[in-house]
């Protein structure tokens, strides 16, 4: 098979031809504009990923304690009939789990140390239907809640902050006081603790307490379960499944899906995703345009050979293929560096980082700030295609002026001082 002489021309060209002190400085701004772009593409890739990972973490240990949907009464109040709703719900068919639930806020006090918490009355038997914490092999205290046992199972990370292991007494206060002759009193429990939960979400586990949904109706004197949480096949469904429901079940209640209730952290991730593809999508456009430059040098340098060429019988578009061919080469090489780097680090960064702790003795992920402590990726093709193309094609736009500039040069002045 025939290959061009313009890409041979141009190869030959990208790799500085004649070792000249000239043609030396010209392939060493050729490989520097090939490392910029090389490194800006890297950069956009493990970015992209490690946010992508984040959000994809986050949500899958906020769906471990949270479920994909809550159908509850307005005001807090007892629902009217569950079992009706649960049954109703499960004629959907996306719906694969249903638990009843009771959902408060109180205080947990031992000692002198007091904290606020949310207080989650469940079903043991039923909850793992809806959330992973609860079928998990390491949250095993959940099972020993028992009607009329008053025990509670606690967030990890709020078991420790109140000093507390399994066995130990905490006293649950209750919001809504008692009225005695000498006025109102806030309703005292002592609660055992029977273990603790660790769902890897920083703000659940230091606030989250569960209890058996028999034990918090006598304690917030509820008729029964304030509300429903379902579990669906597909989570990226639940805003579809939310909106059926609204149709197909009985009663003023309320309804309220996964995406709704955390919907301005997921808008803040996808904001803050589309910013950094475009902050760093310049530093990819700066490496590329620095193709400007060295194609500029190349035509000066050679000059000479493209009169030559054109004696020759070369026509101008010929001799703009050749430099085009030259850019192109270097936005190729570079972007394909860029991919292989930045690919490499995002499905090893679980490495990387931990070896970078280590040797800078530092947290770069504390969990009281990022929720997660350690760093994940999620290299998506959604976000590597558009990086690639953007790369090639702006290395491309940037061989077009140098590539037309050399096309116009004149034989017998470039020949005239040879």
């Amino acid at each position: 098979m025939l290959i061009p002489y313009e890409l041979l021309v141009g190869w030959r060209y990208t790799r500085a031809g004649r070792a000249t002190r000239r043609n030396g400085f010209i392939s060493f701004i050729s490989g520097v504009s090939m490392l910029g772009i090389a490194l800006g593409v890297a950069a956009l890739i493990i970015v992209l990923s490690v946010m992508n990972g984040f959000q994809k973490e986050v949500r899958d240990r906020m769906l471990s304690v949270v479920s994909h949907i809550e159908i509850f009464a307005p005001n807090g109040e007892a629902m009217p009939d569950v079992n009706q709703t649960i049954q109703e719900a499960r004629q959907n068919p996306a719906v694969v789990g249903a638990a009843p639930f009771i959902a408060t806020q109180a205080l947990l006090a031992r000692g002198d140390d007091m904290k606020g918490t949310i207080v989650r009355g469940i079903d043991p038997a039923l909850e793992p239907q809806v959330t992973d914490v609860a079928a998990a092999e390491k949250n095993q205290g959940i099972k020993r809640l028992v009607p009329g046992g008053f025990g509670v199972v606690l967030g990890i990370e709020l078991a420790r902050s109140m000093g507390v292991r399994e066995g130990d007494t905490v006293t649950l206060i209750a919001p809504s006081g008692q009225v005695t002759p000498a006025g109102v009193v806030p309703r005292l429990k002592q609660m055992t603790v029977v273990g603790t939960f660790d769902s890897g979400h920083y703000e659940y586990d230091s606030a989250l307490v569960m209890v058996h949904m028999d034990d918090a109706a006598r304690i917030f004197r509820l008729e029964g379960p304030t509300g429903v949480r379902l579990r669906l096949k597909d989570l990226h469904q639940a805003r579809e499944v939310a909106d059926e429901l609204v149709h197909t079940l009985s009663g003023k209640l309320l309804i309220r899906d996964w995406t709704r209730q955390n919907r301005t952290w997921f808008s803040a991730v996808q904001l803050e995703k589309r910013m950094m593809f475009i902050i760093l999508t310049l530093i990819v456009a700066v490496a590329a345009f620095n193709l400007v430059s060295t194609l500029v040098m190349t035509v000066t340098d050679k000059r000479a050979d493209i009169a030559i060429l054109r004696t020759l019988g070369a026509s101008p578009r010929s001799i703009m293929g050749i430099f085009m061919v030259q850019g192109a080469m270097v936005g190729v090489i570079g972007t394909l560096a860029g991919l292989a780097l930045g690919l490499g680090i995002a499905y090893n960064i679980d490495v990387i980082v931990p070896a970078l702790e280590r040797l800078f003795q530092a947290s770069f992920l504390p969990r009281d700030v990022y929720l997660i402590s350690r760093m994940p990726s999620d290299p998506q093709q959604a976000d590597i295609m558009p990086i690639a193309i953007i790369s090639l094609v702006l290395a491309f736009l940037a061989t077009i002026y140098p590539s037309w500039r050399a096309s116009r040069v004149n034989p017998a002045e470039a020949l005239r001082y040879e």
